[in-house]
């Protein structure tokens, strides 16, 4: 039986990686197999091209070159962890992935959408998220959110953009979440950590149901 994929979606201070975390805990509560990756990256080849993209190296070739770049770190990320792991029945936890590139590159970078498009159909195929998380901040929260996590480290090649590339980010979520509601949840993730965690399971139980997978792989093993 294939596994399930979610994906983590929205801008930056958005709380993605603690919450895929924290859904993560309770999915193997439910001794089911997980899965925690993130884009770009999560491959050993995707983690080299992380580095080149969030250095800002890839910068001055352009909006398109990064979109390239992001699909060929994608394609490594899904051939050898992604289809894999869904493949053997495993649930799929991905900080960033499809979105973010139609966003960033996409939206607010102005690449080609025919590029954009003709990336995705070769580097994901039929390995599409079931449900995408897209977590709603302010980019002026989200902005200070990555600053404190950062910790005094350098902001990386996207948190250094300006605050207008930013609102561009969050209403290009906003509209995407909007125009695919069967894939796409949007989240007020200013709440308390608490909060937005419990509405997270909440979704995924309705949606995807983990406890019946759980109960099919008991089933299936005895």
């Amino acid at each position: 039986m294939r596994g399930r994929f979610i994906s983590f979606e929205g801008g930056e201070g958005t709380g993605k990686s603690t919450h895929a975390k924290l859904l993560a805990e309770r999915l193997r509560g439910l001794a089911l197999d997980v899965v925690l990756t993130r884009e770009p990256g999560g491959s050993v080849g995707a983690e080299i091209i992380r580095h080149v993209l969030l250095s800002g190296a890839a910068q001055p070739f352009g909006p398109d070159a990064e979109a390239i770049l992001f699909a060929a770190a994608r394609a490594d990320h899904v051939d050898t962890v992604i289809r894999p792991a869904l493949q053997r029945g495993a649930w799929v936890l991905c900080d960033r992935f499809i979105d973010s590139t139609r966003v960033y590159q996409g939206v607010a970078g102005q690449a080609d959408p025919r590029i954009i498009r003709a990336l995705e159909r070769i580097s994901v195929g039929d390995a599409m998220p079931d449900l995408t998380l897209v977590l709603d901040v302010l980019p002026e929260i989200g902005l200070q959110r990555a600053a404190a996590r950062r910790r005094g480290e350098s902001a990386d090649r996207f948190e250094q953009e300006a605050l207008d590339f930013h609102v561009k980010l969050h209403n290009a979520y906003r509209a995407a979440a909007e125009q695919a509601p069967g894939r796409c949840v949007l989240i007020d993730a200013v709440r308390p950590k608490d909060r937005v965690a419990e509405e997270i399971w909440t979704i995924v139980q309705q949606r995807l149901e983990p406890g019946r997978a759980r109960a099919s792989l008991a089933q299936a093993a005895s």
